[in-house]
């Protein structure tokens, strides 16, 4: 009998699926923002950090629930005035 990769349940959301990985072109369409500022911004710890997909590779891709909290979050501080509103 099949045993499930229990390696993998830590990574689980709450409704047991595992976290989906988007590229660049798809981060860049949820979040509006340019792919030179994305690597800005990552670089200095204001976004969320991309994730490898192959060691030693260059390609990378991003957990699409952190690019969801980000834009949450970039709301919230907004609505808590935070940001400014012009």
């Amino acid at each position: 009998m099949h045993q499930p990769n229990t390696n993998l349940d830590p990574l689980r959301n709450v409704n047991g699926q595992l976290p989906k990985l988007i590229r660049i072109k798809a981060v860049i369409g949820l979040t509006g923002i340019s792919k030179s500022y994305i690597y800005d911004l990552s670089n200095r710890g204001l976004f969320p950090k991309s994730v490898q997909l192959v060691p030693g590779g260059s390609s990378v891709a991003w957990l699409e629930s952190e690019i969801q909290k980000w834009i949450a979050s970039r709301v919230q501080e907004r609505d808590e005035g935070g940001i400014n509103n012009a």
